[in-house]
């Protein structure tokens, strides 16, 4: 009997040391929980992309690089929980792909915006031949049939700075990766004495005939953009913008969401209110109710709220509205458990079986049913997070998935080790009365 109740006291301990660890991190702000746009505030932006001019063995590199690129745009503004998702449109996730970018604690959207969108979009086109008069349409703007693409973009540029010509006129210098180089060789060697047209945001800012010379001597496979209009504070400027990142691919922003931080603040007291209230409710209940498993199954759920606030903390999980009351609804399936365990239990005792007999055949009995149910909750809630499209269901999802994992284990490990190292064997008195259920008696 002496090995159940170390145990048990050891439970008690590990979990108090884990309700330290979330206290201590959250009061010390080393590891605070990670809360989303709708509980302190910010600015989520909703741009498309366009990649039809890629293959399609091509796309998804092309987004890891936004992606990446528009991630470390939005570092300057200091926000950690900063999240940048690139998404796919339609039910079957055969649409559109959009990028999404959430921004906890920006209020400026003008500003934000701004900073994303000055990421330059560079492109290299080849000029058709018999369209070399033909560049511009009524408008001033490129005549997209007179062009063609190279594959050579902002996707492919390794560094950028500031250089001078001969006549000290200044120009941006451009380095590579080994496939730019490849198709920057390539141009060399079968386009000779073509025009090469240089794109900036869709703007032709360049255009160079393609020989020997246009190849930089010091870089062998480099390029170069150049021209009447650059001066040595926009060169400075375009070489920053490309270091930091061209785009791949164009993108355009079509949705702006802006959630005020006081708003935020009220959903977030409210949601850890609902919270508190609930889970003291469900507590309350279940002592008064099942009396001494009761009150153990009231512990064990207190150490299950410690242990999945933790996991949060760990695994970095963003808590958003919908998460909090995903948490509480794991709770009532956590409390689930324990009541068909007690029920179980109790029958096991109205057969004339000792305490100790009835939590062993209740605890196995209710097994079965506890394992499908909380299966049945973790599918639905592994194709919520796969197939839920957008970050409020994901969330919801991931919150109630290990809601309901740890719900199950410690409502089978925790509440029956407890019940255990009570040692009470009893078939009548005062002990058995404790194992009764509402104003029943065994």
């Amino acid at each position: 009997m002496w090995q159940k109740r170390l145990l048990a006291l050891l439970v008690l301990i590990v979990g108090a040391g884990i309700g330290w660890f979330v206290y201590s991190s959250q009061i010390g702000a080393w590891r605070p929980f990670q809360l989303g746009v709708d509980l302190v505030g910010g600015t989520e932006l909703t741009y498309t992309t366009d990649v039809s001019k890629l293959a399609p063995a091509d796309i998804k590199d092309a987004l890891d690089v936004l992606r990446e690129i528009i991630g470390h745009r939005v570092n300057p503004f200091g926000v950690a929980e900063s999240k940048v998702d690139i998404e796919r449109g339609g039910v079957f996730g055969q649409g559109d792909y959009r990028l999404r970018v959430i921004l906890p604690h920006v209020t400026d959207v003008q500003e934000a915006k701004k900073k994303i969108g000055a990421t330059p979009l560079l492109e290299f086109r080849l000029v058709k031949p018999g369209f070399e008069n033909k560049l511009t349409d009524e408008n001033g703007l490129p005549n997209p049939e007179a062009f063609e693409e190279t594959g050579l973009s902002g996707r492919t540029l390794l560094h950028a700075q500031v250089g001078f010509d001969q006549f000290s006129k200044p120009m941006v210098l451009l380095d590579f990766n080994s496939e730019g180089q490849a198709l920057y060789t390539k141009l060399l060697n079968e386009k000779m004495d073509r025009l090469l047209a240089t794109f900036l945001d869709g703007s032709i800012i360049e255009i160079a005939t393609i020989n020997p010379d246009h190849e930089r001597a010091t870089g062998g496979g480099g390029g170069q953009i150049s021209g009447g209009g650059i001066t040595p504070q926009s060169a400075k400027a375009l070489a920053t913008n490309l270091n930091l990142g061209a785009l791949p691919v164009p993108i355009q922003l079509i949705n702006t969401r802006t959630i005020g931080s006081a708003y935020g603040e009220q959903a977030l007291h409210s949601g850890v209110m609902a919270g508190l209230w609930g889970l003291a409710a469900v507590a309350m209940f279940m002592i008064l109710w099942y009396r001494l498993p009761g009150f153990l199954a009231a512990v064990a759920l207190l150490l299950y709220t410690i242990v999945v606030l933790a996991l949060f903390k760990l695994i970095s999980v963003n808590l958003t509205a919908a998460g909090i009351a995903a948490l509480i609804l794991s709770i009532g399936m956590a409390v689930d458990a324990n009541i068909l365990i007690f029920e179980r239990t109790k029958e096991e005792l109205r057969a004339g079986k000792s305490i100790s007999d009835a939590i062993h055949d209740g605890f196995s009995r209710a097994w079965p049913s506890i394992r499908d149910s909380n299966i049945s909750s973790i599918i639905t809630a592994t194709i919520l997070f796969y197939f839920g499209g957008t970050d409020l269901i994901k969330g919801f999802a991931l919150v109630f998935g290990l809601g309901v994992l740890v719900s199950m284990l410690t409502a089978i490990s925790v509440s029956r080790t407890f019940l255990l190292a009570l040692g009470i064997n009893a078939k009548t008195g005062f002990s058995r009365a404790l194992f009764g259920s509402g104003i029943t008696k065994l």
